[in-house]
């Protein structure tokens, strides 16, 4: 019990992370370049942790660690900036936030784990409490938007519940396994966010920082302890920490960028954090067997108030 929270924890500090970018990205980098944003958060973290490993795919882990990659990285990114700058502030949180009831539903295909009642549950609440902290007024709603929130979220899910189906080769650890799709992924964004954006901003002090942040702890450092939480708790227990990402964002806006928050919105901030651990102690997987863990970055990789807004058109 001691190991499993403390797994826990450890997992949870990824969520909470990347609940960071959007703070980062608003007060140190360029605006307008999310692909390049993107592409440097991806390829320069996987090759680092490459050249640290020095482990290569084997046989069919090539093309594994090639889908992994781009359901993980190199679709989920671009998909969820589309959604960013294309909906209202928070609608895309709200959408990633049912990223649970993904990995439930793809579970029960794929790891023959039947969802308890409780678990649906949970989710529902989950999703309920990050919709009152991000959501603001009602806005129009815009279709490829709608279309990529539900894409990006469903692509994190797949690879989650892929990431827990496959595992890992003998002998190789989470690190490694984190470089070969932080590669894969960032060689997939590489061209298009060349055609997309064009050549490189130029990058300012403040910048280099910003992207040495993001690269490193955001992404290389994050991405490896979620992998690894991956391989030791079930899918829906990885699922449920994902609130705690949007969580963060609202919460590093209101003490750092001197934004406000509303008794709704703390009160969301409150139902979402229960339904969090409501998933941890409910163990997630009903019936037919757990085998052992899941879940990637997304939950609302957006949020409310001015942080939200502004971070979409950065």
């Amino acid at each position: 019990m001691k190991r499993s929270a403390s797994t826990i924890a450890l997992t949870a500090l990824a969520p909470v992370s990347w609940g960071t970018t959007y703070a980062v990205t608003t007060e140190f980098l360029p605006p307008d370049r999310p692909l390049f944003t993107a592409l440097t958060r991806a390829l320069p973290a996987g090759l680092l942790l490459l050249a640290v490993t020095r482990v290569l795919p084997k046989g069919a882990w090539w093309w594994k660690a090639l889908v992994l990659g781009a359901l993980n990285i190199g679709a989920f990114f671009p998909l969820l900036f589309v959604s960013a700058y294309r909906l209202p502030g928070g609608m895309a949180a709200v959408v990633g936030s049912v990223q649970p009831l993904f990995v439930v539903g793809l579970s029960a295909l794929l790891l023959s784990q039947r969802p308890a009642a409780r678990t649906l549950v949970t989710g529902a609440v989950a999703a309920l409490g990050v919709s009152l902290v991000v959501l603001q007024g009602a806005g129009a709603l815009d279709v490829i938007g709608v279309l990529a929130a539900v894409a990006s979220t469903a692509s994190m899910a797949a690879g989650t519940v892929l990431t827990k189906r496959w595992g890992r080769p003998d002998g190789v650890g989470p690190l490694a396994l984190t470089g070969w799709q932080l590669t894969a992924g960032g060689l997939l964004i590489a061209p298009v966010a060349l055609l997309a954006e064009g050549a490189p901003p130029a990058l300012d002090a403040r910048a280099v920082g910003g992207y040495l942040y993001l690269a490193l702890a955001n992404t290389a450092v994050a991405y490896w302890l979620w992998f690894r939480g991956i391989g030791r708790l079930n899918a829906t227990q990885a699922a449920f920490l994902g609130p705690l990402s949007p969580l963060t964002a609202a919460v590093v806006g209101w003490a750092a960028l001197g934004q406000s928050l509303t008794s709704v919105q703390v009160a969301g901030m409150v139902v979402a954090f229960g339904a969090t651990l409501g998933g941890q102690l409910g163990g997630g997987a009903g019936r037919g067997g757990d085998r052992s863990s899941s879940f990637p970055e997304r939950n609302g990789h957006k949020v409310s108030t001015d942080l939200t807004e502004r971070s979409l058109r950065r």
